[in-house]
């Protein structure tokens, strides 16, 4: 009974260490392939949503980088009451994407993936591809274009028709960046891209 007591325990061991790796966030955010090397499988997520959606790799890490840092659990701040009270956060966003719980039922419905989780990576770099998908089709915003598809993304298909952005010059700022890191992501991809298209799935394992 002790013997499979201490296998018990070793093996909740091994699945709170697996889980808490693979939830963690990677150590190098700045360079795409790093990215990949160090999270086994994320580059097969992003090429099936790529695929599935038309929009490239670059754009969407680019995206999840600036929402959450790659952060499975991430929440907006909270406001602060007084200056140092904490109150209610901005927006009920959350995971990789930083999707509402809204904007995350309309994907669940519209792409057939009803089980997607917001903090699963899988689900949250194919909920970056199908928006920018449905933003190419509602607001005609090339695929290619980071900057423009991030502002569609921070402010909606309807607010960017108001073309809102306009009175918030730090969005615009973001944009850029975002549309900047696109380029370098997309640079260092076309660099060792190769690398991982000869993996098999065992390697990742």
């Amino acid at each position: 009974m002790k013997q499979i007591r201490s296998r018990c325990a070793q093996f909740l061991i091994v699945i709170v260490t697996v889980t808490g790796c693979a939830s963690a966030p990677p150590d190098k955010l700045d360079n795409i392939c790093d990215i990949f090397r160090e999270k086994g499988g994320w580059y097969d997520d992003a090429v099936d949503s790529r695929q599935r959606w038309g929009v490239p790799v670059s754009i969407m890490m680019a995206f999840m980088h600036q929402e959450s840092r790659f952060v499975a659990g991430a929440k907006p701040p909270r406001k602060q009451i007084w200056g140092f009270i904490p109150g209610p956060r901005a927006s009920d966003a959350y995971g990789y994407s930083q999707a509402k719980t809204s904007t995350w039922d309309w994907y669940k419905r519209k792409s057939g993936n009803h089980g997607a989780d917001r903090d699963d990576f899988d689900d949250a770099i194919d909920f970056v591809g199908w928006y920018n998908h449905t933003t190419h089709q509602v607001n005609g915003i090339s695929k290619d274009d980071a900057f423009r598809l991030y502002l569609a993304y921070h402010e909606g298909h309807g607010g960017y028709k108001r073309a809102s952005y306009r009175s918030k010059p730090w969005l615009v700022e973001v944009a850029k960046k975002v549309d900047r890191r696109a380029t370098r992501y997309n640079n260092q991809l076309s660099a060792c891209q190769a690398e991982f298209e000869r993996k098999g799935w065992l390697d990742w394992w």
